[in-house]
């Protein structure tokens, strides 16, 4: 692989699809002075986060009733704070209104071209010198190809439906309906039913909890179990306010991978004890918390039954691996999840293994001549993807910039195995989860490559307000613009006000704050940096 693009050679960047990893891969480009050209295949912008009634071949598909997981000071975007009146987690439809939002300030909409669909993305002949693409579009029916000097890829990883068929013995005998998830737009034509959800993630809870108030009874099936965090924590606030934390994170990070695990997992029983409740991870893997605080209400009144995996169907039937029968089923909703896929790029360009991984950086393809394709939110963070999608865009026109340069092969290896290794950490195995990382880490790594990371202990000097506000506050995205190209002057209000914002959409009734006790406060604070600084010293 190159060790770097040439400065004055990149100019012209295609960028492909215009979610909200798109519009951030649009202002990136902007942002350096690059041109860009964004594709979008239908007719307006939001991906993923854009209702319609109708599933549209390609393009991920999400229900009426989908609302945020991650809340709106961790999940907007680093320079442009949600609006204060924003409910703290965002129903899509205020989301997308949120994307809105951030192209029309930016002005992104003049790069777009609407109802233009890539169908092949190759090499110019040149490549290995120039580093330059061939993009060929078609719109109504004519095609064209240009040529490009950089492309980033933003077309999503919810694009392809996984349907797991062939793990669903006697499935073709079963003569029910049969939904995969991508088809499920509102809880219409399930009143009555005896409905099977298989798939135990973010969508397929959901699904659960809605439909079981009109089904006669919903089954959840999962083969592996899941852990379970309410959006709504310590006295009412987001969750991930102190879920993603720098202090949280460096305690975790300090403490052997088995103490930190036996610590979630304590956590997580907290709330409820995910092993009465049969849905308890098995193993030592880690998986991530789904985000859900209906289902444990509805597994006690038992409109939601919890089974193992399937073991096999027949015409009316469902058997499961505990001998357990349910009789008369009458829908299947498969929650088995997506996959991504280039349709458009020559599977010689992209090499996916999910185990050693495809891409370094989790952004360029591995192997490459000339680094000037970036692949921009194909990875799953314990935090919000499009953050770190916007920090990726970054980095990545800063590459072709030639602002930054990539390792030779052999420090790329390391890298690679370093990520290996940190993942066996994190989740106790490296096996099929090449994209799943550690989202305040990631984060730091990236910034620091393009010079925008916090010094910590420098702002302890220099701005202490902040530096606490950073280090025992949420890891929001507005600390990767205090400093460094690209530094928003605006970053540091926007932290020290974020209360602010959290607040208002829960003070509606205008009534009067009861001042906090200052001392209280103060006496948490301390002792929370007590104990950062001991395992500091027991870490030396």
């Amino acid at each position: 692989m190159a060790a770097a693009t040439d400065r004055t050679m990149v100019k012209t960047v295609a960028v492909i699809g215009s979610g909200i990893s798109g519009l951030g891969a649009i202002k990136a480009c902007l942002e350096e002075g690059l041109e860009p050209t964004c594709f979008e295949r239908s007719n307006d912008i939001g991906g993923l986060w854009r209702f319609t009634e109708e599933v549209e071949e390609g393009r991920a598909s999400i229900y009426k009733s989908l609302v945020s997981n991650a809340s709106k000071e961790i999940m907007c975007l680093s320079d442009f704070p949600m609006p204060d009146d924003f409910p703290n987690f965002l129903p899509n439809h205020k989301y997308f209104e949120y994307i809105k939002l951030y192209a029309e300030h930016f002005k992104l909409l003049q790069y777009i071209k609407f109802k233009t669909t890539v169908c092949r993305l190759e090499k110019h002949s040149d490549f290995p010198v120039t580093g330059q693409w061939l993009v060929t579009t078609e719109n109504n029916g004519e095609k064209k190809t240009d040529i490009f000097d950089a492309v980033m890829v933003c077309t999503g990883q919810h694009a392809q439906p996984v349907a797991a068929m062939n793990t669903l013995p006697g499935i073709e005998k079963f003569k029910g309906q049969i939904i995969h998830c991508q088809e499920y737009k509102r809880p219409i034509g399930f009143d009555g039913k005896r409905v099977l959800i298989i798939g135990m993630g973010n969508t397929g809870v959901d699904f659960s909890t809605e439909l079981c108030t009109r089904a006669s009874q919903v089954y959840l099936s999962s083969r592996q179990g899941v852990w379970v965090i309410q959006r709504c924590k310590n006295g009412g606030l987001p969750y991930d306010l102190d879920f993603i934390c720098r202090y949280n994170n460096w305690i975790s990070t300090i403490m052997p991978p088995a103490v930190s695990r036996w610590m979630l997992k304590k956590a997580m029983n907290a709330q409820f004890d995910h092993e009465l409740y049969n849905i308890q991870p098995e193993g030592s893997a880690w998986k991530e918390p789904l985000v859900n605080e209906e289902l444990p209400s509805r597994i006690l009144s038992g409109s939601i039954m919890v089974k193992p995996h399937v073991s096999r169907f027949t015409e009316n039937s469902v058997h499961f691996a505990d001998g357990s029968v349910v009789d008369n089923l009458d829908i299947v909703l498969l929650a088995t999840g997506y996959d991504y896929s280039f349709p458009f790029l020559d599977e010689s360009i992209v090499k996916k293994d999910e185990n050693k991984g495809s891409f370094y950086k989790k952004i360029i393809p591995l192997g490459i001549e000339k680094p000037t394709i970036a692949f921009i939110a194909f990875i799953l963070p314990i935090g919000p993807t499009m953050v770190i999608a916007e920090l990726q865009s970054r980095w990545a026109t800063k590459l072709f910039k030639g602002l930054h340069k990539l390792p030779d092969t052999e420090g790329i290896k390391k890298e690679m195995l370093k990520d290996e290794q940190l993942r066996k950490k994190w989740f106790a195995t490296a096996e099929n989860n090449f994209r799943r990382t550690n989202y305040i880490t990631y984060m730091d790594d990236l910034s620091a490559d393009i010079g925008v990371n916090v010094n910590i202990w420098k702002l302890f000097l220099t701005d202490p307000v902040l530096a606490w506000k950073v280090v025992f506050g949420p890891c929001n995205p507005y600390q990767f613009r205090l400093t460094g190209r690209g530094k928003w002057d605006g970053a540091r209000e926007a932290i020290l006000t974020q209360w602010d914002r959290i607040e208002k959409p829960l003070r509606t009734r205008g009534l009067k704050q009861n001042p906090k006790s200052h001392l209280e406060s103060l006496i948490t604070w301390i002792l929370c940096f007590g104990i950062l600084l001991l395992a500091i010293i027991l870490r030396w």
